[in-house]
């Protein structure tokens, strides 16, 4: 039985582990140890494109139906160090969050602080524009969020920015008392974010003012996930908290072995949670019940998809699996055998992966059959 003193220190390692795991993130700016930029970046799909950022650094828009894309030029570090590492030299940059697309712009954040609207039909032509135009925000690690003519996106400087969609000027910005790592997610005129300070926000889409609070006991790097009035999400306490929408209050939390790190899915009244803990919790959105669970054999930290009435999440070691929600069996569809970090998304029954070799798969959700489409 593990003694407060000794969660305490528990939670301190696996906060450190964490932090060196996404390592990458100071050493992976440091063009003099030779390290090549990497990400976790899944794909975003609009109007029969697959949008997301490769392990060089690039924004690569894929056709699904032939297989044909185009990239970006790599996003850039700053010539100066300036806290981002100890590049002596412009050297590419990780992408970590999934793009975002509305009309004919697609949004990206970039390791090196700066969001780039991109022309979503042509991403090998210079940014429309970038954010902010000359300085750099600390290392940006969630996707952007595009909605009410908006890009809504947090840093590691503790802020949640708005910007005008077309312009890339800044609306507003609201400060947390730590880090964000997470991505916001949306409802009505509210966003939700999670913060390093341990606190889920509700904040007006409108104006960046604050609509309430709720602190979990560790830190929040998931993306929330907004079903029924209410926003779940995980936190590195090992629970999965259900949050009335309305007021912040509590509904109920869920504890695991380890954390909840990936946007959990909804479906006919069940939660879906993948955990570090190996397993995807099926849990009742009302009570928190657990309805069943099942062990993967790896971490889960890739956020799963909903294909018809099929779960379909993969493991950190590259296995594929389907849930049926019918009657909550499951059976594995693929191994890739290579390791998968990246969010899952999903467009006509087929599931795209996005793994740490930097490939992308495109997987079929009920038979397995599996092709590779180029992103390099």
């Amino acid at each position: 039985m593990l003694t407060g003193h000794n969660r305490i220190l528990l939670g301190k390692i696996l906060l450190l582990l964490v932090i060196l795991v996404v390592g990458g993130l100071t050493v992976l700016g440091c063009a003099g140890y030779g390290a090549a930029p990497k990400g976790w970046s899944g794909g975003t799909i609009d109007s029969g494109t697959l949008f997301l950022g490769s392990m060089e650094g690039k924004l690569v828009a894929v056709n699904i139906a032939d297989g044909s894309s185009q990239q970006s030029e790599p996003l850039k570090m700053p010539k100066s160090t300036g806290g981002f590492g100890c590049a002596p030299t412009s050297t590419s940059v990780a992408i970590y969050g999934n793009p975002a697309v509305e009309g004919e712009l697609v949004y990206v954040g970039g390791y090196n602080g700066k969001i780039y609207a991109f022309n979503s039909s042509s991403v090998k032509e210079e940014p429309r524009w970038v954010y902010p135009r000359e300085d750099y925000l600390e290392p940006i690690i969630g996707g952007p969020l595009v909605a009410q003519g908006k890009v809504f996106f947090g840093s590691s400087n503790g802020k949640l920015y708005a910007l005008n969609a077309e312009t890339g000027n800044k609306e507003w910005e609201f400060q947390t008392g730590d880090k964000i790592w997470s991505t916001p997610a949306i409802s009505g005129d509210t966003l939700y974010i999670g913060s390093f300070d341990k606190k889920l926000y509700a904040i007006s889409a409108t104006d960046g003012s604050k609509k309430w609070e709720f602190e979990t006991e560790g830190t929040i790097a998931s993306t929330p996930l907004v079903y029924n009035n209410t926003v779940y999400i995980g936190s590195f306490d090992r629970y999965l908290y259900a949050i009335d929408t309305t007021d912040g209050s509590l509904k109920w939390k869920f504890m695991a072995e380890n954390w909840f790190w990936a946007r959990p899915v909804a479906h006919n009244n069940t939660i879906y949670a993948g955990c570090l803990d190996h397993k995807v919790y099926a849990l009742d959105v009302e009570s928190g019940n657990k309805v069943a669970d099942f062990d993967l054999g790896s971490p889960v930290s890739s956020s799963p998809v909903l294909v018809g009435n099929t779960i379909i999440v993969a493991s950190e070691e590259g296995k594929v699996y389907s849930v049926d929600t019918s009657n909550n069996q499951k059976s594995e569809l693929k191994n890739l055998e290579e390791k998968v970090h990246a969010p899952l998304c999903t467009s006509e029954g087929v599931v795209y992966i996005h793994t740490e070799k930097d490939v992308l798969y495109a997987v079929d959700a009920q038979t397995g059959a599996i092709r590779e489409l180029s992103i390099k």
